[in-house]
């Protein structure tokens, strides 16, 4: 199985859970969906810090502990939702639990299948695609957006906006960024189309004299979670053949030290051949899978 389609499959068996449980509507709350299976969720002290989530089993009985030092409810749900991904997901529960405990970390760096997977349902249990695709169009594809987005499913702005890029129609590319150096990028499938792009892989410094680059020089400016906008043209960023202005936003992202930057356009963007953008996104997975919680 590829890479693609786990990820896929695992947001998909999340969204399942939701419709035999008849959850239609946002925010989905991961505590009451861990209650109603009996798991004992708990708050760890906040002076821990560290460890984000934890899954316990003791015989048939399960508990989550998740970390409580980032006081951010996107964060703590998300931290739920990830170790409620690997109590759901067909095989984690014996490949991830050792003697009783898995240890979930923030920020730690991995490629491990069961983390990405479990990422990805927390993702489609957070944000499932059929209600999110209904709240997104009520607005135009920007920063305002994801943030509206956010606020109404109890996600982080990095998570939302990944999401936020998978399913709209619109060409929209998110960058995360730490130190002027691109940790992550993902695209829309609009923005994916365009012709001859230079796809920006992680470890790539970020484009000089770009709103994003001023703002990334700046730790006090990043840590006070400011913002910046403006126009630029397509090719600074992306390259290739297609002249274009686009918006282009970012904002810090606080004590994470890192800059959250959004590109969309309305008018840019035309379908290609799906296969040919299959095997475009297998041969740079490694290099693309989004972290939701970084």
């Amino acid at each position: 199985m590829s890479r693609i389609f786990s990820l896929k499959l695992a947001r998909q068996t999340a969204e399942a859970l939701l419709r035999d449980d008849g959850i239609s509507g946002l925010p989905v709350d991961p505590f009451a969906i861990a209650e109603s299976r009996d798991i004992v969720v708990q708050g760890k002290p906040e002076e821990h810090d560290g460890v984000s989530g934890m899954l316990l089993r003791h015989g048939n009985d399960f508990g989550i502990v998740f970390a409580t030092h980032i006081p951010s409810p996107g964060f703590q749900r998300f931290s739920v939702s990830h170790e409620l991904g690997h109590y759901f997901l067909p095989g984690h529960i014996d490949q991830v639990i050792k003697d009783g405990v898995h240890v979930s970390r923030a920020g730690f760096v991995t490629d491990d299948p069961y983390e990405l997977e479990a990422d990805h349902f927390a993702a489609g249990l957070l944000m499932p695609e059929a209600p999110f695709r209904k709240a997104m169009e009520r607005f135009d594809p920007g920063l305002d957006a994801i943030e509206q987005m956010a606020d109404m499913c109890v996600t982080s702005r990095t998570a939302t906006a990944i999401r936020f890029a998978e399913l709209s129609d619109a060409a929209v590319a998110v960058i995360v960024s730490t130190g002027g150096i691109i940790d992550y990028c993902f695209m829309s499938d609009a923005m994916k189309s365009l012709p001859k792009l230079d796809w920006i892989r992680k470890g790539m410094p970020l484009p000089a004299g770009t709103a994003t680059a001023k703002l990334a020089a700046d730790a006090e400016r990043i840590a006070a979670g400011d913002r910046l906008g403006n126009e630029t043209d397509l090719r600074d960023w992306l390259g290739g053949t297609t002249r274009a202005a686009i918006a282009e936003e970012s904002v810090g992202l606080g004590r994470y030290g890192k800059v959250l930057t959004v590109l969309s356009s309305n008018s840019l963007g035309q379908d290609d051949d799906p296969d040919d953008r299959e095997d475009d996104e297998d041969s740079l997975i490694e290099s693309w899978t989004p972290r939701f919680r970084r």
